[in-house]
This record gives structure tokens, sequence and C-alpha cells, in this order.
């Protein structure tokens, strides 16, 4: 599969970006697909296609990064009374741009934005179950 992404391009300086934040690891942009004014995606400068090929100090940076943002989206002419955080890792997950990066959305009222699931209701033992098995394989 082809590495190359927009993002590579707009790190880059050749193509063009409405930069909010850069340091030597991260690059935070506005979204030119926002959900709602004043969307921005966190990237790290180093390309990794998805969470398992990121470096997890750098995925801490995009999370510290997205923290301030969200802080300053609240003072800013943006106004949001909340934020979401969104990072999909995968195609089921709604990947569409294969270089890892974090949303950070700002919520208001009535925006119309918002997760669609709905929650079950799994009984204690099948949590039980699914614990253990996570727990072993963060132990492998």
């Amino acid at each position: 599969m082809n590495p190359y992404t927009i993002f590579a391009d707009i790190i880059a300086g050749r193509a063009p970006s409405s930069k909010v934040f850069e340091d030597d690891d991260v690059l935070a942009f506005m979204d030119i697909r926002p959900m709602t004014p004043g969307h921005l995606l966190v990237v790290p400068r180093v390309p990794a296609r998805s969470l398992a090929e990121l470096d997890p100090v750098i995925g801490g940076k995009l999370f510290q990064v997205g923290q301030r943002l969200a802080a300053a989206l609240r003072s800013s002419e943006v106004g949001c009374e909340g934020v979401n955080f969104f990072l999909a890792d995968g195609v089921t997950a709604g990947q569409e741009v294969f270089h890892v990066h974090l949303h950070v959305i700002p919520r208001t009222q009535g925006d119309g934005f918002g997760l669609r699931g709905r929650p079950t209701h799994p009984q204690r033992a099948d949590l039980d179950y699914l614990a253990a098995s996570i727990r072993g394989a963060l132990a492998e």
C-alpha cells in the first residue's frame, strides 16, 4: 500500500494548511472537512499508519497537544461548550487517511455531531471473560 498521505505534504510544507500549533514532534491544523467550526487535526511529524506503528511517547504527545488545543478552543472565538477527541485506527473504525491523527472537535449545544451507536448491556460474566482476554493480551 502506498505510504503517501496528504499529511506528508502538509508536514513538509508542500500543501496548504491553516496551522494552529507545531513543534518538533507534532503539527495541528484546521480540518478542511470540519464536523463543527474549529475542528482540528493533530498529527505526528513521523508517519505512522496505525497506532501499532506509533511511538507511544509521540502518541502521548498527540493527546497533550489535544488537551492544550481544547482549552484554546474554549477561550477562542470558537467558544465551544465541550470538546470530543476522536482517533480512528483502521478502516473498520473509520480511518480514511492512513497517517495517525487525532481529531479535536469543538462541541456546542445542538451542533448535530455525536456518536450514533447504542450501548449494550452485557452480563458481568461476559465482561469478566473479555477483561481476562484483554489482560492476557497485554501480558504478551
